[in-house]
């Protein structure tokens, strides 16, 4: 039934995008994200249809995804169902790496060429896509974690925040936090729970896990932020509950005096503008951000290069960070944008 009714909402959407409406001599590109209701990924929808401006006529950017992120099987259901109408290349940033994995296999064999970003497959799986488009994910955790040393030196008790359990992309952002403060590496994502290496500790019921439902972003920071009054840092590895700026306001200003005097390291990844605004206001110590306009942007590219026989590109394909502080905040952004 599932499958039934995610094959109409496909015809549907690409009805509304024009799937099936585009010439011979043009590429249908669909960008898969992990959801539609996020501005990260608004953003990586601003540089496909760049792209697609650019190239005048020889692609089409279909952005299609869930509405809401869940544990993957819409967006895997989707990805199956773009195999079967044969579009001409796909570009998916997997919420469940198994699961889209599962839902590629078909690909290769319909002459689909696959690219990751934002998040990739597992590393037995990654013989699926051409190559990976985005942020070094790991780097992110890394960035995070520096600035937290920074405002807490001798280090202290934190509770990382995470999108979800089975999305690669922010258990290498987690594995570079824990990497970094421990001063050791770990063997595997999501890395080893920090349970006094360096002088830091994550609380009980932490790490917290959204599932990219900014509301129960929010309410997981003000539930953690008032049970551990003393937590020294908290630390989403995504912009989770700042998507919700005025309920994410409402509840950082309760701590805002602390974030000023360093007493607690809120460090959050993502740079958006909204988000910076936030910093702007003191309400974030630091903000280490992806390019998700570049991801969409280069993604259509590299797709036709691919198509038009060309090689694919660098395996992986790295779009850089920002990293933001109340100190450089006029100064951080670089890259593309909209």
């Amino acid at each position: 039934m599932l499958k039934h009714l995610m094959t109409a909402a496909l015809v549907a959407a690409g009805v509304a995008t024009g799937i099936g409406t585009a010439s011979a001599d043009t590429y249908t590109f669909a960008l898969v994200p992990k959801n539609t209701n996020n501005p990260f990924f608004d953003q990586a929808l601003a540089g496909c249809k760049k792209a697609e401006e650019e190239l005048n006529g020889a692609v089409e950017c279909l952005y299609i995804g869930p509405g809401e992120h869940g544990g993957g099987d819409e967006q895997a259901q989707i990805v199956q169902d773009l195999i079967t109408r044969g579009v001409d290349g796909i570009a998916v940033s997997p919420s469940n790496a198994a699961a889209i994995a599962a839902a590629l296999q078909g690909a290769s064999g319909a002459n689909i060429p696959v690219l990751t970003w934002d998040s990739d497959l597992l590393e037995k799986d990654k013989g699926l896509r051409l190559a990976y488009v985005g942020t070094h994910n790991y780097e992110i955790g890394v960035n995070l974690a520096k600035i937290a040393q920074q405002i807490k030196p001798d280090g202290g008790t934190i509770c990382i925040q995470s999108g979800g359990a089975a999305a690669a992309n922010h258990n290498e952002r987690m594995q570079g936090i824990r990497d970094t403060l421990a001063g050791k590496q770990s063997a595997q994502a999501p890395g080893d729970k920090l349970t006094g290496q360096n002088g830091w500790t994550e609380v009980d019921g932490c790490p917290l896990y959204t599932d990219d439902d900014f509301a129960r972003a929010v309410q997981q920071m003000e539930d953690i932020l008032g049970k551990y009054s003393d937590l020294d840092a908290f630390i989403p590895t995504g912009g989770f509950p700042q998507f919700l700026p005025d309920a994410y306001e409402k509840t950082a200003m309760q701590h805002k005096d602390k974030i000023a005097s360093g007493q607690l390291a809120l460090v959050v990844a993502d740079t958006l503008p909204v988000q910076i605004e936030l910093m702007k206001k003191g309400l974030s110590a630091g903000q280490v951000g992806q390019r998700p306009f570049e991801m969409g942007y280069k993604s259509m590219y590299f797709l036709k290069d691919i198509k038009d026989g060309k090689a694919p590109p660098a395996d992986p394909t790295y779009t850089g960070l920002d990293v933001c502080t109340p100190e450089n905040v006029d100064t951080c952004i670089g890259g593309g944008g909209s």
